[in-house]
């Protein structure tokens, strides 16, 4: 297994109005924050905030190209970007326990945070399709390039973790400041990986590192 610290390349917030980030998606341009009761759309070049939608957001967030999901409790609900509107609901894998949330391969991936794993799921109906293990605490989810990452945040301690999704050994492993939380994790597809920041209300940005072990 590959061990680095993380290389954090910008810090984006406090932001207006959120005392968290419980969650962060991208949506090809800008950044979505999950606050608790408002959904965030954040420039990435200035770092303010452009436009907030009042929707619960107690957990993960993830983009499938048109649509968003967001945790709310124990339901994670589809929501028109646009208008902000509740499109549809399909309970959570985790039972209100869930973490973090993604989009790949037609499916949403969703950390269930003390139960140590990812499960993916079906969309549209909910249905558990895989469970991934892991031995940590899972506080966000994420894929890029076919790599699967996770985020960590146990014992004051954070880390993100590259896992085989095949088995879920962990192949490779960026250790965050001490102190300092993850809770949300995403990629913009290229170099960097978005980190929620939990109370600090603060997003990071991380050097994704390329050609890491197979």
């Amino acid at each position: 297994m590959k061990r680095s610290i993380a290389e954090i390349i910008r810090e984006y917030g406090p932001f207006p109005g959120a005392a968290r980030v419980n969650g962060v998606t991208h949506d090809g341009r800008h950044l979505w924050i999950a606050t608790g009761q408002t959904l965030q759309s954040v420039d990435l070049e200035t770092g303010t905030v452009l436009r907030s939608l009042e929707i619960a957001s107690h957990a993960g967030t993830a983009f499938d190209g048109k649509y968003l999901y967001q945790i709310a409790e124990d339901r994670i609900q589809r929501i028109d970007p646009e208008s902000g509107r509740v499109l549809a609901s399909i309970p959570a894998p985790g039972g209100g326990g869930d973490s973090g949330l993604a989009w790949a391969e037609g499916s949403l991936w969703v950390g269930h945070h003390r139960g140590r794993r990812i499960h993916q799921i079906d969309p549209d109906t909910g249905a558990v399709l895989r469970v991934i293990e892991s031995n940590r605490f899972v506080t966000g989810v994420t894929w890029v390039d076919g790599e699967l990452w996770h985020g960590t945040w146990e014992d004051e301690q954070s880390e993100l973790r590259r896992l085989d999704p095949q088995t879920g050994e962990v192949l490779e492993t960026l250790e965050m400041p001490r102190g300092t939380s993850v809770s949300g994790l995403e990629s913009d597809g290229a170099e960097r990986l978005f980190c929620g920041g939990g109370t600090s209300g603060k997003v990071r940005a991380v050097r994704r590192p390329r050609g890491g072990s197979p």
